[in-house]
């Protein structure tokens, strides 16, 4: 009878001698490959009688399981062994700067637009658009803008070829669009662009506009006051602004009004709010009776109020922007410090 403790002793013996993968892998097939020397004391079972093989067979199955298990412990233990040396080659160092990213920002003229829809969204203002492209009547004539008047003549005007078609030069066409189109009262901002043939260091040919109105009844220039105060001291971040309303004369508005803000100077930099020196913001008025007639409002029984800004002069008041052409410049240097 084989003495089946001399291989156990024998593969512990050379189990104890292991160093790496591959002698462990010569030692699985020695004893446990198709030639192997367990499998070869299976095949011995065939010469034993019934008694003999259920007993050795059952101490030849005991010896596999520990060579085995013995084995596949060993395997694993090398597997971790080299997972951990790999993992220390590629430690990653969280101590060293990590490289900058590309990251996009909002352009000025969009933050503006954005803080604007937000601060008048609270007023319940509604945010209508209308198209670039203009007839003469949305453009000029509803908004009670005579024939003879500077802004309809070639030298401020885009005229499209062999057309009456004018690119607008004010979102004020889509005012005259939406109270034709709806029952007041109405309560309503625009934005968009607007085109002028002017380009210098303050005015560009397109640039982008902001208006708002109110038709309701018993609407009067306090409310007004009240809704330029309210709105520009939400957008400048201040607690206080004074406002100077200056006569003036606009064709769709009756009083009308040119609005300055003060403001002070400090270390070269120009703080709104603060100081007792004014500057021009925006224009303003209550809207000509003529206006709401036009748009088939009784004007007898109803009033409204309306307001208009330029978008990139809010951009470059809040900003500190002094040149207006550098909005349109692309200058990624430029457009960083708005990260």
């Amino acid at each position: 009878m084989i003495n089946l403790e001399n291989i156990l002793t024998n593969f512990n013996s050379q189990f104890a001698q292991i160093q790496n993968p591959q002698q462990l892998e010569e030692l699985r097939i020695n004893f446990l490959g198709k030639k192997g020397i367990i499998t070869e004391l299976f095949a011995n079972l065939k010469s034993l009688n019934n008694e003999e093989k259920k007993s050795f067979g059952n101490e030849v199955n005991k010896i596999r399981d520990i060579v085995s298990t013995s084995i596949e412990n060993k395997k694993n233990l090398f597997i971790n062994l080299e997972l951990n040396a790999k993992l220390a080659e590629e430690k990653i160092d969280l101590s060293a700067p990590i490289r900058p990213e590309n990251k996009g920002s909002l352009h000025p003229i969009t933050r503006v637009m954005s803080n604007i829809e937000k601060i008048f969204s609270e007023l319940n203002f509604e945010f209508a658009y209308g198209p670039e492209i203009e007839d003469d009547f949305h453009n000029f004539s509803a908004l009670n803008i005579p024939e003879d008047h500077p802004a309809r003549q070639m030298q401020d005007t885009f005229y499209l070829k062999d057309s009456d078609l004018v690119l607008r030069t004010h979102t004020s066409n889509t005012q005259i669009r939406k109270m034709l189109s709806s029952q007041v009262p109405l309560r309503v901002c625009s934005l968009g662009k607007v085109f002028r043939k002017e380009f210098d260091q303050t005015h560009s040919p397109m640039f982008h506009q902001f208006e708002g109105f109110v038709v309701d009844k018993n609407v009067t220039m306090e409310n007004l006051k009240w809704t330029l105060e309210y709105f520009l001291q939400k957008f400048f971040e201040v607690d206080n602004i004074q406002l100077r309303f200056r006569a003036s004369f606009f064709p769709f508005t009756e009083p009308s009004a040119e609005v300055d803000i003060n403001y002070g100077v400090n270390n070269g930099k120009i703080e709104i709010g603060k100081g007792d020196k004014f500057m021009e913001i925006l224009g303003c008025g209550m809207i000509h009776p003529n206006v709401l007639k036009n748009c088939q409002i009784d004007h007898q029984q109803f009033q409204g109020f309306a307001f208009g800004v330029g978008i990139e002069r809010l951009a470059m008041l809040k900003y500190g922007i002094t040149d207006l052409r550098l909005l349109y410049e692309n200058d990624i240097r430029f457009l960083k410090n708005f990260a």
